[in-house]
């Protein structure tokens, strides 16, 4: 197969190693070594993509991660990447690729005709447009989410592993160009703990795509021996096709490496990319610059690039890009890609918006034949799939000036200067500073222990990014403590440039809104013309115009052409460029995908399962499960192929008239030690906790700051100083999290301690009316009278034959005992319950009959009676709110908090018993219209009482405790209303006289 384009020797290609590869249904070859876009590029291939919005005929700009353009669809199915960039796609047999946002076919995309009408859609024109009418708001949603995307997301599940790693060391080197080199190979030389970090699969960076040297030989053999140098330096981890993506607090840095990506899909192991998270002392940040572009007319067409990418190509691939190129620069780089150009045969006229270059690279040229236009700017660009031709005119004093002339062309080169890369700097804590010299923003002062070195600080040049990276790697292993290292000498030439002239836009600044479009942002089509209206309507914040105007947004996140548009803006609004900042640099650096941020933690792995110690009981017993935070909780135990509904009336019936036993260890139980420990409490809870006595229960009510209620549950007095507080099963981690919150940052004068012992306990409630009997059947050591062992209170003793804290409290308003005991015992005092329960047909419920028997009563359960908007006066609960200070009081004493007709706990009766009202179901006050007519609350609770013969439900009710007696109406669909009388949260026992029971 022809490659039009390819050299026949030079690059790093390996030619003795053809592969075949497939582009939107074309087959092509390339060479081991190769990228996507260089291989495309050879084929002549140079139309690629479409634009997102005007759909318009785009190439490949870059050679690495900035690509705007070419994003592709690579490979199908299971495997398949959305918008993968072919600048960093390692090409190998059998590669599959598609573009994106092109439909049916790149070259006859049904959607370029919005580039007739692109006049009509400027930056924010989707604000102004899609108003009205609203009936068309549907349609309007159904076509923009249609057109909206680029690639298409995965719709099988992915094979592939994907792993998590921790890494530690002295210091960290993110970049393997030459700087980054240079800092490992002496940061490696004192024995410290060295991990380089790179995203190329080989090291050298720019050395790879330049004819540089280092002491008298080719960078590339420079690279080679550095690489074998920390290759027998045990303490150095080097790590390739790896992307430093995240820069956070405490130097963690956190880094996706690739594994097989640049594997045939049929040979590639099981795990696929791997994260890392590296916690380092130091670090250094070597991660280069990217070229910035020139805005100019049509300057997005097929065929025109960064001149950096240009030599790229031709150094690196073997590639040349074109064969009549014109490179528009204002700085000595495009002279380089200008010789490399030449040398290949190729036809170059360089238009230099300077007067004059006295630089080496500019003489050279100017020795082998480029011809050179001085004081001129490409000012329009004209072509359809590719460019072929430009209109070159005056440029003087900042003015573009008379027309010169117009070249024909297959190949345009921009270069506009060099940005730093301070993504990760800027997410360490630091902020860019302005650098006048090469119009660019540079880091500034470091925040964190990291120093950036290199093109990474504005230091272009070969020499003194060698000498950066020396000084960074003895400094850091110095601040770690090593004394000794290597500090070599090398030598490398400068190329002697002549400053740079800044140039933004390559128009007047009066006459950019009108002729042809000139990009900023190629792949979100951001104009210059989108800026200035943007300034125009009254957005001149950088980050207000950034969301107008999508600048800045997608895959690249600005890299190419933020710097661009803020120069733009600046000149609108009469600033400097400094004085109109910068964006942020958020993570990720570059799109890292969801398999390397998830893991292994999929399916039954994404949170941990939590099993009680009888979790096999519950099993071999048939329970239905259901998930409780993390917790399997027995749900209900059929049998005998009962429902869910027969299931639970005979397990709420085994309690109330004899005993039933269920599995409560899933509580949270926090044990709270220290002097100060009721102190803690009285702050938490509503109620006082100074005066309970050892050996007794209290309920507490928690709030939040809002005076809402958090959390609920009983704690116990063990000792003086010492506290075991239970919380809702899902709860746990929260009240604990919420205690250490206030405990570390408001009171750390407070001497308590807490932990969570939730998993040391087996917690067993045992209730019904021959609940003592069957305690007494097993625990010979505790006096279960009703006088010895009174409501609310604890004793210790043993319950066969494993010490146990057993507590008289109660949650379904029977006698009740609840027997702890340490979790390995658990499954053997269950067991010998069961037997001792035996000849009382002692029956095992699930959470469905707790919740049943506990709405019988009334009582709630916080995050389903509760929803963040409940005060304890809204739940009838106000007795419990005392006079002290606590968590929330103040909120209490808001207007909000204390106004009438507050949503309120009631019950409600439904006038027919045998309908049981749908959870969360708005109540109405009318059935004639239940979806307009006026909300009064919702159903928190609702159950087929089995004890009681009817439905029953709990509620929140505006102003529900002045409507005792009053009818609603709840509405269970769009056309049924169903009747219910407003009642009394406690449906059973209203007197309390079971729990108490003598």
């Amino acid at each position: 197969m022809s490659q039009k384009n390819r050299l026949q020797s030079g690059g790093r290609v390996n030619r003795a190693i053809p592969l075949t590869f497939t582009f939107n249904g074309r087959t092509y070859q390339g060479f081991q070594g190769d990228t996507l876009a260089s291989a495309l590029l050879a084929n002549d291939v140079h139309f690629v993509a479409r634009s997102f919005k005007y759909h318009r005929p785009r190439g490949i700009v870059t050679a690495g991660v900035e690509e705007p353009n070419a994003l592709v669809q690579l490979e199908r199915g299971a495997h398949t990447i959305p918008n993968a960039r072919a600048t960093e796609i390692e090409l190998y047999q059998g590669l599959t690729a598609t573009s994106v946002n092109a439909e049916p076919s790149l070259e006859h995309d049904h959607m370029a005709i919005n580039q007739k009408f692109s006049r009509f859609m400027p930056a924010g024109f989707y604000y102004k447009t899609f108003m009205w009418p609203r009936s068309f708001w549907p349609k309007y949603e159904e076509r923009i989410r249609h057109a909206a995307g680029l690639g298409k997301a995965p719709e099988v599940l992915d094979p592939s592993r994907y792993d998590k790693r921790f890494g530690h060391c002295d210091v960290l080197v993110v970049g393997a160009g030459p700087s980054g080199l240079a800092a490992a190979r002496t940061a490696g030389s004192s024995g410290a703990r060295v991990i380089l970090v790179d995203d190329q699969p080989e090291l050298g960076g720019s050395l790879l795509s330049t004819g540089e040297t280092i002491d008298g030989r080719p960078a590339t053999a420079w690279v080679q021996a550095i690489e074998r140098e920390l290759e027998n330096m045990p303490e150095v981890t080097v790590l390739t096709r790896s992307t430093a993506f995240g820069y956070q607090d405490h130097n963690l840095v956190t880094v996706t490496q690739r594994l097989t990506d640049h594997l045939p899909v049929s040979t590639r192991g099981v795990t696929r990319e791997r994260l890392w998270k590296i916690r380092a002392k130091q670090v250094i940040l070597a991660t280069g610059a990217h070229e910035r572009p020139l805005v100019f007319g049509n300057n997005d067409l097929p065929g025109i690039m960064l001149a950096s990418a240009i030599t790229t190509y031709i150094k690196r691939y073997g590639v040349v890009p074109g064969r009549r190129a014109v490179i528009l620069t204002n700085n000595d780089e495009g002279y380089r890609a200008a010789l490399d150009l030449k040398a290949c045969g190729a036809d170059v006229t360089v238009v230099d918006a300077r007067s004059a270059s006295t630089g080496e690279l500019a003489r050279h040229a100017a020795r082998n034949g480029v011809a050179i236009v001085n004081n001129g700017v490409i000012v329009d660009a004209k072509g359809k799939e590719r460019v072929k031709s430009v209109s070159v005119s005056q440029y003087a004093n900042g003015r573009v000036g008379a027309h010169m002339a117009t070249l024909g062309c297959d190949l345009v080169g921009m270069s506009g200067g060099w940005n730093p890369v301070l993504h990760l700097f800027a997410q360490s804590g630091g902020k860019a500073a302005w650098k006048d010299d090469n119009a660019c923003f540079v880091p500034g002062a470091s925040v964190q222990a990291e120093c950036s070195v290199g093109a990474a600080r504005g230091a272009f040049q070969l020499p003194e990014a060698l000498v950066d990276g020396v000084a960074a790697g003895r400094q850091s292993v110095e601040a770690c403590g090593f004394a000794q290292c290597t500090v070599p000498q090398w030598q490398a030439k400068s190329s002697g440039e002549t400053p740079l002239l800044p140039l933004w836009l390559v128009a007047n600044l009066g006459e950019a809104s009108r002729g042809p479009k000139r990009f900023v942002d190629f792949q979100n089509d951001v104009s210059a013309a989108d800026i200035l209206l943007a300034a125009r309507e009254g957005y001149h914040s950088v980050e207000h115009v950034k969301r107008y105007t999508a600048m800045g947004f997608g895959t690249d996140q600005g890299k190419l052409g933020n710097i661009n548009g803020m120069a733009i803006l600046a000149s609108a609004l009469g600033k400097t460029i400094p004085e109109t900042g910068t964006t942020t640099f958020r993570p990720n650096y570059t799109p890292v995908t969801f398999g390397t941020i998830a893991g292994r933690e999929l399916g039954d792995f994404l949170d941990p399962i939590r099993k009680t110690c009888i979790h096999p009981w519950h099993e071999a017993h048939g329970a239905a499960f259901e998930d409780v935070g993390n917790w399997k909780r027995p749900w209900y135990y059929p049998g005998n192929g009962e429902d869910l509904h027969a299931a639970v009336a005979r397990e709420c019936l085994a309690v109330r008239n004899s005993v039933g036993i269920l599995d409560a260890s899933t509580l949270g139980k926090i044990d709270i030690q220290g002097p100060n420990a009721a102190t803690l409490l009285n702050w938490m809870y509503t109620n006082p906790w100074s005066k309970l006595g050892v050996g007794k229960c209290r309920y507490g009510l928690m709030l939040d700051e809002n005076g809402m209620v958090f959390d609920d549950g009983v704690t116990v007095r063990l000792a003086e100083q010492h506290y075991m507080m239970t919380t809702t099963t899902g709860g746990a981690a929260r009240v604990l999290n919420w205690m250490e919150r206030w405990l570390q940052t408001e009171w750390p004068d407070l001497k308590v301690h807490m932990n969570s012992v939730t998993d040391h306990w087996a917690t067993f409630a045992v209730v019904g009316p021959n609940s003592r009997r069957v305690l007494q059947k097993v625990c010979a050591d505790i006096d279960f009278a009703n006088a010895a062992f009174p409501f609310m209170t604890y004793r210790n003793g043993t319950v066969a034959g494993a010490a146990a804290r057993v507590m008289r409290i109660s949650f379904s308003g029977e006698l009740a005992y609840e027997v702890n005991v340490p979790a390995n015992f658990g499954r053997g005092v269950w067991e010998e319950l069961m037997s001792a329960g035996r000849e009382f047909d002692i029956t095992p419920y699930g959470t469905e009959t707790m919740h049943v028997l506990r709405a019988e009563k009334g009582y709630i359960i916080v995050g389903q009676d509760t929803d963040g908007s409940i005060t304890p006066f809204d739940l009838g609960m106000g007795g419990m709110v005392a006079k002290k200070n606590f968590l929330g009081k103040r909120s209490l004493t808001r207007s909000d908090t204390q106004r009438e007709g507050r949503k309120q706990l009631v019950g409600l009766k439904s006038v027919d018993p045998h309908i049981v009202l749908a959870e969360g179901a708005q109540i109405v006050t009318t059935s004639s219209a239940p979806g307009i007519a006026p909300m009064l609350g919702h159903v928190t609770s609702s159950y087929m009482s089995p004890i009681l013969r009817r439905s029953i439900a709990l509620a929140v009710v505006k102003g529900g405790l002045e409507k005792m007696g009053q009818r609603v109406f709840v509405s269970m669909s769009a056309t049924q209303c169903v009747e219910a009388e407003v009642c009394s949260p406690v449906f059973y026992d209203p007197e309390g006289v079971r729990q108490h029971v003598q």
